[in-house]
Parts: C-alpha cells; structure tokens; sequence
C-alpha cells in the first residue's frame, strides 16, 4: 500500500499562484504513476497532471503553460507548481498514485481562487 498526504492548497485570488504536495509512503522509484486529479462540485473529477516514473508528463489542456509537476525522490514527494490561478481552478485536488497496479489516493487538498 501506499499512504500518499497532500498539503498546499487555500484561499488565493485570481492570477496568484500555490504549490501543492504530495508526500508518498513509499519511494518515487518504485511508484509507475503519480499525479494530481481535481474535482469541483456538481462537476467530473479531471486529470491535472500526471508523471511516470519514465518522465512522461500530462497536464490537462486548460492547465498547460500554468501548472508544472515535477519531484523530489529523496522526499518522496511530488509538487503541482501552480501560476496564474483563476476561478476555474477552484476545487479539490487530490493526489494519485499507481503502485503495483494499484491505484492509491490522497484524502485532498482544498484550492480556492476567488475573483
């Protein structure tokens, strides 16, 4: 199993920036998959960003250019470096993890980005 916890998220006005966290139980190395899904009420939960142990990276088409994901193995951590916040990013972002074909997920991180 792996524990994943987020941390980062808040209250921040449009065109502010957050960085979320996303520490792991287990080491980056032996984890196929990690990222970030966000879900808003009454809407899906969308893929934000996702990274392969390979380094392949995904972002959602309405987050390109905004949102970075990146890592640190020796924290075991991955990071949502997000800039130019607007009120469509508000929602609950939660961490994600594919670990021997299983997928694992954090409890989540509230983001609110008011006008």
């Amino acid at each position: 199993q792996v524990q994943l916890v987020e941390s980062g998220g808040g209250l921040v006005q449009a065109g502010g920036s957050l960085t979320l966290s996303c520490v792991a139980s287990e080491k980056l190395a032996d984890i196929t998959l990690m990222g970030w899904y966000r879900q808003a009420p009454d809407n899906p939960r969308q893929a934000v960003a996702r990274l392969h142990r390979n380094g392949d990276t995904y972002y959602l088409d309405s987050v390109k250019g905004r949102f970075t994901i990146s890592r640190d193995n020796e924290k075991n951590a991955i990071f949502l470096h997000m800039n130019s916040l607007n009120t469509d990013d508000t929602a609950v972002y939660r961490c994600y993890a594919q670990y021997f074909g299983a997928s694992y997920w954090g409890r989540g991180t509230p983001v609110t980005v008011s006008s």
